[in-house]
């Protein structure tokens, strides 16, 4: 087994705790990344808000890819290009 195939091995518990994480408390997650979202968007008077709502919408996406994975219903979409 080479060095990758090693970390995959010892990451996939983590992995799998994430996920499972992510579709139980996916609502609250999302609640989450709008208030920082908001909180950053505040201190910074507006000047990144189409930056900041990419990337709350990209940690979204990639929070639903997460949390459908292993559920074995259809694919998630794939992610939108910028």
């Amino acid at each position: 087994m080479g060095f990758l195939d090693n970390l995959k091995a010892k990451l996939a518990p983590a992995k799998e705790k994430a996920a499972d994480l992510a579709q139980q408390h996916g609502g609250k997650i999302e609640q989450g990344l709008d208030k920082a979202a908001q909180a950053v968007d505040s201190k910074t008077k507006g000047k990144y808000s189409n930056q900041i709502q990419s990337g709350t919408g990209k940690a979204k996406d990639a929070l639903d890819r997460l949390s459908t994975k292993d559920d074995g219903g259809t694919p998630p979409p794939p992610p939108k290009a910028s």
